[in-house]
Order: structure tokens, then sequence, then C-alpha cells
């Protein structure tokens, strides 16, 4: 009984491989490096503007949007402010992130009642490239209305960032020196 399901797997798989199309390692190298991203982007700090926003709630609004870039996979290489790498690079873009509202919020007051205590943030982001030419702009919300902590918001916050970057279309790369 066990060895004629082992041969039936053996078979069955024999007849899957078959099915599939033949496809040479260049052929799938190929693909994959049309596939691969071309525009880096490097994040610039978080910009407070006018308001008085915790130093908290900037780093995280930084790291959180820093770990959503990087999990959107659209871009080659995700850069932090002041990279000394950036400078090589010829396709980067950078992002830079304004606060234009910020709403501190109460945990305690969620738990209470649900209808106060909501930390809210909104922003205005810029996706340019180094000449300073805007390629994106979106202002992106994000905040923490019943339950979590008040840095749940950057979190929130991030993930709509990283979602408007993922949509959006990035203009055609400039052909480099070495091409």
């Amino acid at each position: 009984m066990k060895s004629n399901r082992k041969v039936s797997s053996t078979v069955l798989m024999a007849v899957i491989l078959m099915m599939q199309p033949a496809l040479s390692i260049r052929a799938l190298a190929a693909e994959t490096r049309a596939a691969a991203p071309r525009w880096s982007v490097q994040l610039e700090k978080i910009d407070p503007a006018n308001l008085n926003i915790d130093a908290a709630f900037r780093v995280a609004i930084y790291e959180n949007l820093l770990d959503e870039v990087i999990k959107t996979k659209q871009f080659k290489q995700v850069l932090r402010d002041g990279d000394r790498n950036a400078q090589e690079l010829q396709n980067l873009v950078i992002l830079k992130t304004t606060v234009e509202s910020y709403t501190p919020g109460s945990e305690t007051r969620r738990a209470v009642t649900t209808v106060s205590g909501a930390t809210k943030l909104r922003v205005r982001n810029r996706l340019c490239t180094r000449e300073g030419q805007i390629v994106l702009e979106r202002t992106s919300d994000g905040s923490v209305r019943f339950f979590g902590g008040n840095l749940r918001a950057t979190h929130n916050l991030a993930h709509n960032v990283a979602a408007a970057l993922k949509h959006s279309t990035l203009p055609d790369v400039m052909p480099s020196v070495r091409d």
C-alpha cells in the first residue's frame, strides 16, 4: 500500500513537471532582472513643522515608515537620511514627510468611552528627485480610535503612506552612464 502511494506520487510529480513549460536559466534570470525595481528611495527625517509633537512620535513615524516602505518591495534600496551610499546612486528619489496635524490621544479615555481619546496624525508626503522635481505628493492619515497604544497611530500612518507609494507610478529611470 505504501509503495503504491510512493509510485503514484512520483508519477503525479512527473506528469506535473512534463506539463510545465521548459524555461532556460537565462530566461528566468532575465525575468527576475526585468521585475526588479529600478529606483532607490531615501527617507528624510520627519519634519514636525510648527507642531508640538513628541520626539517619540517623530521617531516612531520614521521607523514605521522605513519598515513599511521596505515591505512594499517597490524600490531597489531604501536608505535612511544621511546614508553616504545615496550619493553614489543615480536613480534616487527622496521621500519628504511633513506633519500637518497631530491630535494626541488618551488610551484611558479610549478604554472608557468609544467617542473620545483618539490619536490622529496627518502628514504630507512628497517624493522628489534630487533635482527637486516632485514625482508624487499626497496627504495621508493615521489614527487609533478604539483599542491600542497611542504609537499604533504611527504604524497605521506608515502603512497608509506605503500603500500610496505602492499604487503610484514612478517615472522611467534615466539611462545610466554605464549603459
